[in-house]
């Protein structure tokens, strides 16, 4: 059965599902970031993933950071697997702009988090409606 990693629910709000993955966005207002977590049992590096799954998550992270590219103007993309501090396996796909506030450097660590209002949210989960594709499910609320 699958669990959500007990940070990953302190620090993100659940979007919704893909086929395989539930989408996260980090509260932290300062950058588009987002997390893919497969839904596995106790999964917490890519090669134990089967064949399948490998494939789909690859499928899921491109598709999701191309469309984040085009609607959020990037500079560059920041995609990532790392787990040194929440083990389960988690994909981080961060819209970087040269002008954010910790460019060039890695977002982790730079800077305090900034969470969202209620509005910032609200406009942000309207875009994603408008650009994610058919096979994403968006969570209640």
């Amino acid at each position: 059965m699958f669990v959500l990693d007990s940070r990953l629910q302190q620090d993100t709000v659940v979007l919704g599902d893909y086929p395989l993955c539930r989408l996260l966005l980090m509260k932290d207002a300062q950058y588009p970031w987002f997390i893919l977590v497969p839904r596995r049992e106790v999964v917490s590096e890519l090669f134990q993933l089967d064949a399948a799954d490998q494939l789909q998550l690859w499928q899921e992270t491109n598709g999701l950071a191309e469309v984040l590219k085009d609607c959020f103007a990037a500079d560059k993309m920041n995609i990532a697997t790392l787990g040194n501090v929440v083990s389960q396996l988690h994909m981080h796909v961060i819209v970087r702009r040269r002008d954010d506030v910790a460019w060039p450097a890695p977002v982790w660590g730079r800077h305090p988090a900034q969470a969202y209002t209620a509005e910032q949210l609200a406009v942000l989960k309207a875009r994603l409606r408008l650009i994610l594709t058919e096979d994403f499910c968006f969570a209640e609320g």
